[in-house]
């Protein structure tokens, strides 16, 4: 996706960012995008603002989602979403590791809209941010209208494989919708993945519980995670394993606000047992 904005600015870099690094390291792309697109917003020189305005423009202009078809017969699909700052390009990118021929991936992009958190800043962001304590204020509305997007895409699958071949996920802010949906929806899905992320509305949410929670859920943290901090994950997990009990808790010693070879590698096991 970013390869146009590296051919125009080949040199640029960053507050120690460059945007060869945000391009061939993809499934670091949510913190490294979130850093650039913050870092360029609010010192606004000539050749920041250029990229900025492209990144917008790339972004705005894409396709409604990357999209992974099966290699076989299509028999299950992986819906996920990405974190905050970031577009389904790069965790497609990661799914192409560990892709399974039967299987779907399909990494809806966000829209862009302002975040709080970033001193209102126009982003990729499935709604807004506006803290990230566990007992912070919350945009309830743009998370609730996120899951009814996100359950319309489960719906629009259905019409090709069952909701019990659908698993759905997401990193970050991706993940906090995934959460919300696979808790509020009273459809049986084939699982869950959630990657450095939490538990949104989480004195409302429990109370809506809706269907059948016994398909699996991993769910994953870096114990170096700047952003979200693991405790907030660890706390996510005691909610959720009590109302989802089929549910595995990694955890990656050294890694921040990112994905892992060895995370990949764990989810790919995951996948393979929930899909097969």
């Amino acid at each position: 996706m970013l390869s146009s904005i590296i051919r125009r600015f080949p040199a640029h870099s960053c507050h120690g960012l460059s945007l060869t690094s945000v391009v061939c390291n993809p499934l670091n792309q949510a913190a490294q995008l979130l850093r650039l697109t913050t870092f360029l917003s609010v010192h606004r020189f000539s050749s920041g603002q250029g990229i900025y305005d492209t990144l917008l423009n790339v972004m705005a202009s894409d396709a409604p989602s990357a999209d992974i078809n099966p290699r076989g017969n299509h028999t299950a699909t992986v819906i996920f979403l990405h974190g905050l700052g970031d577009t389904g390009h790069g965790w497609c990118d990661g799914f192409q590791g560990i892709r399974q021929n039967h299987v779907k991936y399909t990494c809806p992009h966000a829209p862009i809209q302002s975040v709080t958190l970033n001193m209102g800043m126009q982003m990729p962001s499935w709604f807004d941010i506006k803290s990230l304590s566990f007992q912070g204020e919350e945009d309830e509305e743009g998370i609730r209208q996120a899951s009814k997007n996100l359950q319309k895409l489960i719906a629009e699958e259905e019409k090709k494989v069952p909701s019990e071949r659908i698993i759905i996920g997401g990193f970050s802010q991706g993940g906090a919708v995934a959460l919300h949906t696979a808790l509020t929806s009273d459809k049986k899905l084939g699982g869950l993945i959630l990657l450095s992320t939490w538990l949104p509305l989480h004195s409302k949410v429990v109370k809506e519980v809706k269907g059948d929670k016994s398909f699996p859920v991993f769910q994953a943290h870096g114990l170096a995670d700047p952003m979200v901090n693991y405790k907030l994950g660890e706390m996510t997990h005691q909610k959720v394993k009590a109302i989802m009990p089929n549910m595995t808790f990694e955890s990656y010693e050294g890694m921040g606000h990112s994905s892992s070879p060895q995370e990949m590698k764990d989810l790919s096991q995951w996948l393979q047992k929930a899909l097969p």
